[in-house]
């Protein structure tokens, strides 16, 4: 288990939002883990005792802070001349190649570090610069009447962020921040008569709007990052430092050890409790596949069919309380409610995804012959009373929100919890060296996050100045009414368009990123069609999560084929067929004012009936998927299609539709009921005869 922790840690890089960075040791190392370490606790700090100053004076700290460990932390990935590396490059062959991530920081590395720190710290140093007088209130007054020094700076600094992206998560994201900043810039050029044509800015309009606004750097994404993201980071590396994650992927292993299914419902339920504190789709996907996987080949699984559910599994942890991902710091930031709302809103699609993943893998299981593996662990319950504690945390966190104490509060008691519960595991406890080693890893998991949410600001600010966001949102609505003149119909159209945009955004930018970009975008197109905000931002939250399970990219499945040896494609396809159910809740809470008992709006009784309808149509659509009806047998052709149609039915939560899909659901039993009957009556064969199975001990 040690080894396959230690494995999955260094798989898990390669595959996240963020390329992989350095493993950076001796002085570099100490520099760079006493930097994170400042951080974490001037964040600690803000949590009780904010700075007087406000909280933009605090993330100009904070970008000081991080900005310059990225550039220290994450390698250019560029052919430099000989001249400028730190040390000549080792003939091919004469075996003292480093390994890749293993050589420390470049010259220009060191520069642009100096520079990133000197650039953010600018303008909160008192120090009067080309007649300009320095200091924090004086920079905040020139707001609109930059100097040329503000303006030089700003420009390093936009440089500098973009760079920095370019460095954490490739070239996808900085082009298109610098296709957003050529409209700021161009717009005014284009023909009056296209509606997202605009005045235009100039170069000192937009570098004020980024540098010294609170629409930009400094904007809201930033301020997530810097407030929320890096505590629950730290709360993260805290619990895996302290052994809960090793303690959730054996309890999993345990409840189900002696079930056919018992592999398949270990990786989904090993997804699922390391999701509550892991927030990442990729990282979970590998942490859970280093163990499962193992057990899942003995069970007979093919190695694209288990990639892609652990990989569904793997995205579910983006989606589940109490740790979601951080896009959903920023929902409760932007519709100024609380994250307990938020996780409310998250917790019945949370469940209908994780029903649709077991009930397929309880199909693949029957009809594809899974064969029972006998998992050599304690029992559940000597493991919850030895190792329960790790639970203790997470419920602090739910309790402590419950009580109306903010996210922020709540994640930190709930670290100093689990710091003191680590004592009772001699092998895991936090002595202050490894306290140091986790404070400064949730640090380092927050550099690509605070790189790519600063960058954000360059989205949000353009948006804001040209007004690109009513604009597109009206495009998006004229080409849905284009095709129809009836308010449903138009918005079906728009909720589909608005997916398949969401999906394709996805695929070249990452979740926060694509959060951000879809809600200033196409959010006012669904607010403006009578969507409740509460339903619009979660509908852009999980097609803007969807895209770790989504081809060609798909992030999970490439981390799962990774650690399976599976063939990359079909086990994309593998995980899109598991992951299905979260495709199609979203519609279901847009399109119908019913829909929003699926986010926990509304009374009981829509509630239930909401909930009730769509694990109904979540059932249907598995066995459409799998062919298989648990329980009964095959399904042929006819059912699974009358199955497709029920769920797609019974999604549209109103009664007659509901009553509608429930009747052909009904239907898709009955033809397995006569299928199983005719080859009973025939001597057909029926896949995944128990007959065949033969156990296995792992």
């Amino acid at each position: 288990m040690a080894r396959a922790t230690a494995e999955s840690q260094e798989l898990a890089a390669q595959f996240e939002e963020e390329k992989p960075g350095r493993v950076l040791t001796g002085p570099v190392g100490v520099l760079l883990t006493t930097t994170a370490l400042a951080v974490a606790l001037l964040t600690l700090w803000q949590v009780f005792r904010p700075l007087p100053q406000g909280s933009k004076f605090y993330l100009i700290i904070f970008l000081a802070g991080v900005l310059p460990l990225v550039f220290l932390a994450y390698p250019a990935g560029l052919r430099l001349p000989t001249v400028l590396r730190r040390r000549p490059e080792p003939a091919p062959g004469d075996g003292t190649t480093p390994a890749p991530g293993r050589t420390g920081p470049t010259v220009p590395d060191w520069a642009l570090a100096l520079l990133a720190l000197a650039v953010c710290l600018y303008p909160v140093v008192p120090v009067t610069v080309t007649g300009a007088s320095g200091g924090y209130d004086a920079f905040l007054n020139r707001q609109g009447l930059l100097t040329p020094v503000d303006v030089v700076l700003g420009t390093l600094l936009l440089l500098l962020l973009l760079e920095a992206c370019r460095r954490a998560t490739g070239w996808v994201l900085p082009a298109v921040c610098l296709l957003f900043l050529a409209y700021g810039y161009y717009g005014g050029l284009l023909p009056q008569t296209w509606p997202v044509a605009h005045a235009g800015l100039d170069f000192d309009q937009i570098v004020d709007a980024l540098y010294n606004s609170d629409s930009g750097f400094y904007g809201t994404p930033l301020d997530v990052a810097a407030s929320y993201i890096v505590l629950f980071t730290i709360y993260g590396a805290v619990l895996d430092v302290s052994g809960a994650g090793r303690f959730f992927v054996e309890l999993s292993a345990a409840a189900f050890r002696r079930s056919r299914t018992a592999a398949g419902r270990t990786a989904v339920a090993s997804g699922f409790l390391l999701g509550t504190v892991s927030g990442s789709g990729a990282a979970t996907t590998v942490s859970i596949g280093a163990v499962t996987w193992p057990i899942l080949r003995r069970a007979g699984y093919p190695a694209e069919r288990a990639g892609g559910m652990l990989a569904a599994a793997g995205v579910g942890a983006i989606l589940s309380p109490p740790t979601l991902g951080a896009a959903a710091f920023i929902i409760a930031e932007y519709l100024g409610v609380s994250y307990l709302r938020v996780l409310a809103w998250a917790t019945i699609p949370t469940v209908l995804y994780y029903l649709g993943i077991l009930l397929s893998v309880e199909i693949d299981a029957r009809r594809y012959g899974a064969r029972p593996v006998i998992i050599d662990v304690a029992s559940p319950w000597r493991l919850l009373a030895r190792f329960g504690y790790h639970f203790a945390s997470l419920f602090v966190i739910i309790g402590c929100l419950a009580v109306g104490m903010t996210a922020t509060r709540s994640v930190v008691f709930a670290t100093l919890l689990a710091v003191a519960l680590s004592f009772l595991d001699r092998a895991h406890r936090l002595t202050p060296r490894r306290l140091v080693t986790a404070l400064a890893a949730g640090v380092r998991g927050v550099l690509a996050v605070a790189a790519v949410c600063a960058a954000a600001g360059i989205i949000t600010a353009t948006t804001t100045k040209t007004g690109l966001g009513v604009q597109a949102a009206a495009m998006l609505v004229d080409a849905a009414r284009a095709l129809g003149d009836d308010p449903t119909v138009v918005l079906v159209l728009t909720a589909v368009f608005a997916a398949v945009a969401l999906t394709l955004l996805g695929l070249a930018v990452p979740v926060t990123a694509s959060f951000v970009i879809g809600w200033v975008i196409i959010g006012p197109a669904l607010l403006d069609l009578g969507v409740a905000a509460p339903a619009a931002a979660m509908f852009v939250f999980y097609f803007a999560v969807l895209s770790e399970a989504s081809p060609p990219t798909a992030l999970a499945a490439v981390a799962a084929a990774a650690v399976t040896g599976g063939r990359l494609v079909p086990t994309m396809w593998q995980t899109l067929r598991y992951a299905l159910p979260a495709y199609l809740a979203p519609i279901a809470f847009v399109v119908t004012p019913a829909g929003l008992g699926l986010l926990a709006i509304g009374g009981p009784r829509q509630i239930l009936f909401a909930t009730a309808a769509s694990a109904l149509s979540v059932a249907v659509l598995a066995v459409a998927a799998g062919g298989w009806l648990p329980g009964v047998g095959p399904a042929g052709t006819p059912e699974r299609v009358l199955g497709v149609l029920a769920g797609l039915a019974l999604l549209w939560l109103e009664p007659v539709p509901v009553t509608v899909g429930a009747a052909l659901a009904a239907l898709v039993v009955t033809g397995c009921v006569i299928r199983r009957g005719a080859a009973a009556r025939t001597g057909g064969p029926q896949a995944g005869n128990p007959a065949n199975l033969r156990e296995e001990t792992t």
